[in-house]
């Protein structure tokens, strides 16, 4: 049996229309970093961790070749929020052609969601994805920053995004496969 899922796109066209979160206070212990290794385990660790309890399954599938070229691609990106050393979720760019960058993940592992991480993680991921022509040299200067949500998606996700200057620009409903019985 089937059910639906709605899935909305937004985008932010100008670094000017990012609206940042506050930070968390130096004692939380949280930083947020680039993966500058391109890792596929780590990329697929990330991808389940933050992923398992959302339905996220696109991925798994995936053979070690393709994490490989995800994670390889130029331009495309790992930012991984970290409390007092533990990774506690990550924002992933997938870097497209003539300046438009894509948001293809962002989320938080189940415990460090509801504490202010995610707004925090994605002003600066979003600041990133802006600014990611200058650690690519040759990349086209960043003109729009896009991504999708969808009502899979924690139940804050879609205000998060909203609060951080993203626009809806597309909204789309499709079948999505009802978990199996077990």
């Amino acid at each position: 049996m089937n059910t639906t899922v709605t899935i909305w796109s937004l985008e932010q066209t100008a670094p000017g229309d990012l609206r940042a979160a506050a930070e968390p206070p130096a004692s939380a212990g949280v930083r947020i970093v680039r993966a500058e290794v391109p890792s596929p385990e780590f990329s697929r660790y990330l991808y389940t961790a933050v992923g398992s309890d959302l339905s996220w399954t696109d991925r798994l599938s995936w053979p070690a070749e393709r994490w490989h070229r995800a994670v390889h691609g130029p331009g495309n990106e790992i930012w991984v929020v970290y409390e007092r050393g533990t990774p506690a979720g990550y924002i992933e760019f997938d870097a497209q052609d003539d300046g438009v960058v894509e948001i293809v993940y962002f989320g938080l592992l189940p415990d460090f969601r509801g504490r202010g991480l995610g707004g925090h993680l994605l002003s600066v991921g979003t600041a990133r994805a802006w600014d990611l022509a200058e650690r690519w040299p040759g990349r086209a200067p960043t003109r729009r920053v896009w991504l999708h949500t969808c009502s899979l998606d924690g139940p804050y996700a879609m205000a998060n995004y909203e609060r951080r200057g993203f626009r809806l620009f597309d909204t789309t409903t499709e079948p999505y496969p009802a978990p199996a019985a077990g």
